[in-house]
């Protein structure tokens, strides 16, 4: 009876055996396919972290220059705002200038008249 079992057993030992190395094989498989999954996960996060980094950066970089050209603009105006103030105000010197010299020529031919009068 047991000479007739043995091979029996030994062919369920065997697959048992078998059974236990596939789910090994199985287990193990799954474990890398988790691994790479996350390695893969890892990667896109990474990937897209740093995308993110750049466009901040140019965003930053935007936002600088803009700023810069805004102060130009600013300084431009300013500038062609005092260019446009000592402009009138030669004018009015100009002007006052040339009041004064019409009122000495008037009062120059005043006093000729008199004196031709007298």
């Amino acid at each position: 009876m047991v000479m007739l079992m043995m091979p029996l057993m030994m062919m369920i030992l065997m697959m048992m055996m078998m059974m236990m190395m596939m789910m090994m094989m199985m287990m193990m498989m799954m474990m890398m396919m988790m691994m790479m999954m996350m390695m893969m996960l890892m990667m896109i996060m990474t990937t897209m972290m740093m995308i993110l980094i750049m466009m901040m950066m140019m965003m930053m970089m935007m936002m600088m220059m803009m700023t810069m050209m805004m102060m130009m603009m600013m300084m431009m105006m300013m500038m062609i705002m005092m260019m446009m103030m000592i402009m009138m105000m030669m004018m009015m010197m100009m002007m006052m200038m040339m009041m004064m010299m019409m009122m000495m020529m008037m009062m120059m031919m005043m006093m000729m008249m008199m004196m031709f009068l007298a």
